[in-house]
């Protein structure tokens, strides 16, 4: 909201927070499937990293040239644990970012549909596939005087 009206940091709060109370339902619809495909992408990577760490330090993957070999390891589960922990991690922070932009995008999203109403003075700005999704449309321009070229 700093960005689109260039107001101080508690006004924009204030109006993003109330944007967002005026749409709860969408708000909690969307919170939950961007945690649940974030949750499968860190499920993905992690479980990558685990599989691929089990055949490593088992032995099972041969190393990676001459002059690397595989670790001799009596137990191998605590290097094992150790990529898995950190891959969650590595992962939590690469996907947050992504979870910050969903957020900012629903939030531009809200504001498109509260400030515009399809007009030709107030066009919405979002793809033409979301104005479908949401049986939304932007008038065309008749011709004449006004028309855009």
């Amino acid at each position: 909201m700093i960005a689109i009206y260039g107001k101080n940091f508690c006004v924009s709060a204030k109006n993003a927070f109330m944007l967002l109370m005026r749409n709860v339902v969408r708000v909690v619809v969307l919170d939950k499937v961007t945690d649940l495909l974030l949750f499968f992408g860190k499920l993905l990577v992690v479980g990558g990293v685990g599989v691929l760490s089990f055949f490593f330090f088992s032995g099972r993957i041969k190393g990676l040239g001459k002059d690397f070999k595989n670790p001799d390891l009596n137990y191998y589960w605590l290097p094992i644990m150790t990529s898995i922990m950190g891959a969650y991690v590595i992962a939590s922070g690469f996907f947050s970012v992504f979870g910050m932009c969903v957020d900012t995008l629903f939030l531009c999203f809200l504001e498109d549909l509260e400030r515009n109403d399809g007009s030709q003075e107030r066009p919405y700005y979002m793809p033409k596939a979301l104005l479908k999704i949401l049986g939304k449309k932007n008038e065309v321009p008749t011709g004449g005087k006004n028309r855009k070229k």
